[in-house]
């Protein structure tokens, strides 16, 4: 995938299984290509923040609703590695407002996750307001990283709201020909490459 991919995320449950390796792993097989670790972090904030952006992680994700001084922990040691942290909505899906109005994150917070949960799209929900709250978010200020059910069948929905990362999963990875989607999903694409948080400065 490195040759379509501008990140390779390495999910929460690769983590819990390999560990750290998984992110060095990545590190050594596409050393141009920045690597997000998934981290989902809650607390714990500094020594997560140490071991995976010393692994060699370029992003990490902290859950919306960790406090505040998780967060602003995890944004002081990004700041020392030149590391971006994204903010995980997933506690919040299916809300009217994913964050509270008056939210505000270190600068090196550069990204707000919007997606629809795995487990609510296996039970069967079909729902596309993550990518209705894509808009939403930009109208607060925010760069989005959109994922959930990305794929061939979403796709044009999900260009029209133009979130600055777009997460493929499991169309990708459980496609009997992975290249090939990642290929297709890419060359439509109408700006790649763009809303990197750093573009702001």
């Amino acid at each position: 995938m490195k040759e379509f991919a501008d990140i390779i995320e390495i999910g929460t449950p690769l983590l819990k299984r390999l560990g750290l390796s998984a992110i060095t792993t990545a590190r050594e097989l596409c050393p141009e290509v920045m690597v997000l670790a998934d981290t989902k972090t809650v607390d714990g904030g500094q020594l997560e923040a140490d071991m995976v952006f010393g692994a060699g992680a370029a992003f990490m994700t902290v859950l919306s609703c960790a406090s505040s001084a998780t967060h602003e922990t995890v944004g002081r040691r990004a700041a020392v590695f030149g590391a971006t942290v994204i903010v995980d909505t997933i506690t919040e899906a299916d809300k009217a407002e994913l964050l509270p109005l008056n939210a505000v994150f270190p600068e090196s917070f550069g990204y707000i996750a919007v997606h629809s949960p795995t487990d609510a799209r296996l039970a069967g929900t079909i729902s596309t307001s993550h990518i209705d709250a894509v808009r939403k978010m930009h109208d607060r200020g925010f760069l989005v990283s959109l994922a959930g059910g990305i794929g061939p069948d979403t796709l044009e929905a999900v260009i029209a709201v133009e979130p600055e990362i777009l997460v493929v999963g499991s169309a990708i990875t459980e496609s009997a020909s992975p290249k090939e989607v990642a290929r297709w999903i890419r060359d439509r694409l109408p700006n790649p490459g763009r809303g990197w948080p750093w573009d702001r400065r």
